[in-house]
């Protein structure tokens, strides 16, 4: 990639950070880039485009960050342990600000909301294959949808982000909530074998409800 294209992919996140997604045009990233406005539309064709670019790049570099922790899991617990982390570190650092901006942003940006998807993707394909692994010899995974559940735990991390911006305490109890989840998934894969039968029975009979 070339210096100038990189410039502009760091500078439109500079703008989202600075001036908030609605204010990072074409002018706000060539300005924080160093770079003149005309080679947005050279390289990206569009301010969108740019912006969807720049958001995937640099969460494809935080999930490559975590890559070891998330593969040194091995519950549930230690999961959303990770993830806590995660959250605390990348909002600190304006991670988390700039993908809830871009994700209210694609709600009536459908070019935009493409790119959106695919950056969040990054994070429910890493947390997915730790859930699949963890939970393998659950009675949990023969119910649990794996994939719908990773999007969940995803989308919480990003979403707690507004949470906590208006209600800080409410976004607390919702992490505390999530951990109880996790310690009901460790007394029920401690369970004997005939109460872990019975388990088993009780979800797959509700699974075909």
């Amino acid at each position: 990639m070339s210096d100038t294209k990189q410039r502009l992919l760091d500078g439109a996140l500079t703008a989202v950070r600075e001036h908030g997604v609605t204010g990072a045009s074409a002018r706000t990233i060539a300005a924080a880039a160093g770079a003149n406005q005309a080679l947005v539309f050279y390289h990206f064709g569009s301010v969108d485009e740019l912006l969807g670019a720049a958001c995937r790049q640099a969460t494809a570099q935080r999930v490559a960050f975590y890559a070891d922790r998330f593969a040194a899991v091995t519950s549930l617990r230690e999961l959303l342990q990770v993830g806590r982390d995660l959250h605390a570190t990348e909002l600190a650092q304006g991670n988390v600000s700039v993908l809830a901006q871009m994700l209210a942003a694609a709600q009536t940006n459908e070019r935009l909301a493409e790119s959106i998807r695919a950056t969040l993707q990054l994070w429910t394909d890493e947390i997915e294959a730790v859930l699949r692994r963890v939970l393998a010899d659950s009675p949990i995974a023969e119910a649990a949808d794996i994939p719908g559940l990773a999007g969940a735990i995803s989308s919480a991390f990003v979403g707690l982000e507004l949470f906590e911006g208006i209600d800080a305490t409410g976004g607390r109890r919702a992490l505390e909530a999530i951990d109880q989840l996790a310690v009901l998934v460790e007394v029920m894969d401690e369970l004997g074998p005939l109460a872990t039968r019975v388990l088993r029975s009780r979800i797959k009979k509700a699974g075909k409800r």
